[in-house]
C-alpha cells in the first residue's frame, strides 16, 4: 500500500512539473501587443527556411548563411540548446519574452546609478552623467546621450532623475500617466 501511495505521489509531482511549461507558454501572447507578435511572426517565418513550422539547426544554419555567416556546429548546437524543446512559433515567442524580460531588476539598475549620486538625491547632474556615459564602460556616443536626454526625466535644475528613469525603464512610459 505504501508503494502505491509513493507511486501516486510521484505521478502527481510529474504532472505538476509537466504542466508548468505548458502554463508558461499559454500566456506568452499576453506579453506582447499585436504589432509585436506580427513582427515576431515575420522574423520566425524568415528563419523557418524549410517552412515546416519549426526552427531547427538547419534553418538556423541557412538563415545565418544568408547573412554571410558561416556558423560552426558547436555554435548552432549552443543556440538550439537554449530552447527547452522544439522551436515552434509559441516557443520562439516565449524565448524572446524571457530574453526581453531578463533585464536587471529595478533596484539593481537604480543602485548602479546611485553609485554616482554622492548626495543620495535620486538625480545625477547632466554634464557629469554625460561624462560617465562617454568615458566609462561601453562608451556612448554624444548622439546616443543626446537621444537619452531627449526622453529622460530631468528636474528643473537639469539633473537626470535616475529614480524616475529606472521606473520608466522597467514599467514603460505608459505608467507615467497613472
Amino acid at each position: 500500500m505504501d508503494l502505491t501511495a509513493t507511486m501516486s505521489s510521484k505521478r502527481a509531482k510529474t504532472k505538476t512539473i509537466k504542466k508548468r511549461p505548458q502554463h508558461a507558454t499559454s500566456n506568452v501572447f499576453a506579453m506582447f501587443d499585436q504589432s509585436q507578435i506580427q513582427e515576431f511572426k515575420e522574423a520566425f517565418n524568415m528563419m523557418d527556411q524549410n517552412r515546416d513550422g519549426f526552427i531547427d539547426k538547419e534553418d538556423l544554419c541557412d538563415m545565418l548563411a544568408s547573412l554571410g555567416k558561416n556558423p560552426t556546429d558547436e555554435y548552432l548546437d549552443a543556440m538550439m540548446n537554449e530552447a527547452p524543446g522544439p522551436i515552434n512559433f509559441t516557443m520562439f515567442l516565449m524565448m524572446f519574452g524571457e530574453k526581453l524580460n531578463g533585464t536587471d531588476p529595478e533596484d539593481v539598475i537604480r543602485n548602479a546609478f546611485a553609485c554616482f549620486d554622492e548626495e543620495a538625491t535620486g538625480t545625477i547632474q547632466e554634464d557629469y552623467l554625460r561624462e560617465l556615459l562617454t568615458t566609462m564602460g561601453d562608451w556612448f556616443t554624444d548622439e546616443e546621450v543626446d537621444e537619452l536626454y531627449r526622453e529622460a526625466p530631468m528636474d528643473k535644475k537639469g539633473n537626470f532623475n535616475y529614480t524616475e528613469f529606472t521606473r520608466i525603464l522597467k514599467h514603460r512610459a505608459k505608467d507615467k500617466d497613472d
